[in-house]
């Protein structure tokens, strides 16, 4: 399935352009995106693995043609989630009812295109004091958790906390703790229409936790877990079907 794959990481690139913060281009010369997508090629190297972000021409690099070519879109979002177009935000959502995979890093729980598919205010609890964050797996027959450390430990990260305002997840898949005593739920899947969902938390602008071996693979496996690339893309739909088509006098279809 891999040389199959066509995979679209979207970062926003604002903290980049702004040189926020100021160490970010050590962190991340390439971009978040750049990091993200290094990181997908070493596990996924014949596929189609391409960038764009919210600069990018042809609405943000993300235009009909782009998405339905797309088998799995890969979305970073920090500072400009309101600078999102909402007709750019309805075209993904019908790719991912129609069955492209998603999978939502990090501060991406503010996303339009996440808060919309899921209903809720995804909002949660956070400080960013450089804390000491391990990732639990606490459901290790997913996919998603084959190959994967338990915990991952990550140095430095921003702390994300419960309560987050999510609809219960279809899995629970990795559990976070953190230095001053915190959990979260940092990796959940969710089911729209056709469409798989994967939230993933750790990776900050400021630590270089995209670089992290762990971090990379459980995104690989996200990215394996989400894409259908033979699927019928068309998005489920509302249809009018006369009595005719079955009748219920006919026993012998019972």
């Amino acid at each position: 399935m891999t040389e199959q794959l066509n995979i679209l990481v979207w970062n926003e690139g604002v903290h980049e352009a702004l040189n926020d913060p100021p160490h970010i281009d050590e962190i991340y010369p390439d971009g978040i995106h750049g990091a993200i997508a290094a990181g997908l090629r070493s596990h996924y190297p014949d596929a189609d693995i391409s960038t764009a972000t919210l600069a990018t021409n042809n609405e943000h690099g993300l235009d009909e043609e782009t998405l339905a070519r797309t088998d799995v879109l890969l979305w970073w979002g920090h500072k400009a989630h309101d600078q999102v177009s909402d007709a750019v935000v309805e075209r993904i959502q019908r790719q991912v009812l129609g069955g492209m995979g998603l999978i939502v890093l990090h501060s991406g729980h503010f996303a339009k295109i996440f808060t919309k598919l899921l209903g809720t205010s995804c909002s949660l609890d956070w400080r960013n004091e450089g804390e000491r964050e391990l990732v639990w797996t606490v459901k290790p027959s997913h996919p998603i958790a084959e190959g994967v450390d338990s915990p991952i430990i990550i140095p430095e990260q921003e702390m994300y906390g419960e309560l987050f305002d999510i609809p219960d997840p279809d899995d629970l898949i990795f559990i976070s703790s953190f230095t001053g005593g915190e959990v979260f739920r940092s990796g959940v899947t969710f089911t729209r229409g056709k469409g798989r969902i994967f939230y993933f938390s750790p990776g900050d602008q400021e630590y270089p936790v995209y670089h992290h071996p762990q971090i990379q693979r459980v995104i690989a496996n996200g990215v394996r877990w989400a894409a259908q690339p033979d699927l019928d893309r068309a998005a489920p739909s509302v249809s009018n079907r006369s009595r005719g088509w079955f009748e219920l006098s006919d026993q012998s279809a019972l």
